[in-house]
């Protein structure tokens, strides 16, 4: 069962390694723009790092995360959709713009701090998961699993450190590739990251047992001193 649900999940991250570099490539019209490339070695080690997390945590969370999203809140549902679509349009935008010199060039020192500052959110998101055992791809209080509260690790510092991770990401990704119009997308995509961050934070508040006592403790929900 759990050499079952490794490989079904290895597909699935795969999968979307893939069909990010064909949406860059496709869009650019050439395979040789080294950021895209480093794109891809970056996102495929999260993929790797991500699954080792889970699997520390046992086959009970791989299949959670595997599980369709049936359940989820409609708010969540509407969100990740629109994320869905947006980070698939910050690719292809992204991609047109290397076609087409739109933006032009880039101190290669802005991307080099982008591909940076990628990496450690990626590894900060790793961190996360690593350090909760009900860490779901939907917004869900999994009874069924025995949910309580994470507070180890990075949830020491702030209440959703994979959000405070995605949302670096979001912003970063479009600088190493060089794209102003991607930019804009990502960032729409990042607030609306922040978005599901403070529905979920109510979610969790209201229905998650001991959660307001947690909350009252660590006081910032993605970035601390401010918010």
């Amino acid at each position: 069962m759990a050499t079952k649900l490794i490989a079904g999940f290895a597909l699935r991250e795969g999968a979307a390694v893939l069909f990010m570099g064909l949406a860059l490539f496709w869009s650019a019209g050439r395979i040789d723009w080294w950021p895209a490339w480093a794109l891809i070695a970056v996102s495929s080690a999260w993929s790797v790092g991500t699954t080792l997390a889970i699997l520390r945590h046992g086959p009970d969370l791989l299949a959670e995360r595997l599980r369709p999203r049936k359940g989820a809140k409609r708010w969540d549902q509407a969100i990740m959709g629109i994320h869905a679509i947006l980070q698939l349009a910050t690719f292809i935008v992204a991609g047109l713009d290397q076609r087409y010199g739109w933006t032009g060039a880039l101190p290669l020192a802005t991307q080099g701090a982008a591909l940076i500052t990628g990496s450690l959110a990626y590894s900060f998101a790793i961190w996360a998961t690593a350090s909760n055992p009900f860490f779901s791809k939907i917004v869900r209080i999994q009874t069924d699993r025995g949910h309580t509260v994470a507070a180890a690790g990075p949830y020491r510092l702030v209440r959703h450190p994979a959000y405070a991770g995605a949302v670096l990401t979001l912003i970063s990704v479009p600088i190493l590739l060089a794209s102003r119009p991607a930019l804009v997308i990502g960032s729409v995509d990042a607030i609306l990251m922040i978005l599901r961050t403070a529905l979920e934070d109510r979610t969790l508040q209201a229905e998650l047992p001991g959660y307001r006592e947690y909350a009252r403790q660590v006081h910032h929900r993605l970035l601390p001193g401010l918010w």
